[in-house]
């Protein structure tokens, strides 16, 4: 389940790519997904502490090869999870908005807010109501009548056999599908950090 207007199982399943499920989506559709999956985050962390944001959780497929030297194989804090996500999301919104001006652009906009720098849930809540902010305003720079034929420039063959042709609908929902497929994480790294307090 996704907590969004949008069905992202397809995707997830590997039953189609990204174009294919933002084919009949409009606009509206992108901004009501984008308030629910805001809200649902919002919903995930609900009654923690900052000790509870803060908590590193253990994961045992942990494995980002893009980390920093020496964290490639650390289990992600809530804080961490809700930083990296929200970057993902507002990197599909701005790339939308370029696509749908008919600006086929290929550098990632994309900017990650440094997790150690997020210590507090308020700090957490702050960072999802700021990115509802940015991402929306996104969606507000699309023309009356987008390029829809605009498609992301520089990609290779093996990007677009992943995800399809991407234009300004899919782009917003490489970021949202994104963020969808880290919930499952956050409830995870919650129960253990709920855990810990039990036992202290």
């Amino acid at each position: 389940m996704t907590f969004t207007a949008i069905d992202f199982d397809p995707w997830f399943k590997k039953e189609a790519k990204l174009d294919d499920i933002g084919a009949d989506l409009s606009l509206e559709d992108l901004r009501l997904a984008t308030n629910q999956s805001i809200d649902h985050l919002l919903s995930l962390i609900e009654g923690l502490t900052d000790a509870d944001i803060t908590f590193d959780p253990v994961d045992e497929e942990a494995d980002d090869p893009h980390a920093k030297p020496g964290e490639e194989k650390i289990g992600w804090s809530i804080a961490h999870i809700i930083v990296h996500v929200t970057a993902s999301s507002e990197e599909g919104a701005a790339m939308s908005s370029l696509l749908a001006r008919g600006i086929a652009a290929s550098e990632r906009p994309r900017y990650e807010t440094p997790w150690q720098d997020v210590t507090t849930y308020a700090q957490c809540v702050q960072r999802l109501e700021e990115s509802r902010r940015i991402r929306l305003a996104y969606f507000d720079a699309w023309p009356d009548e987008p390029h829809m034929d605009v498609l992301r420039a520089g990609v290779s063959e093996r990007f677009e056999a992943y995800f399809g042709k991407v234009n300004a609908t899919a782009a917003a929902l490489m970021g949202l599908s994104h963020e969808v497929g880290h919930y499952d994480q956050i409830v995870d790294a919650r129960q253990q950090a709920l855990a810990a307090r039990q036992t202290t």
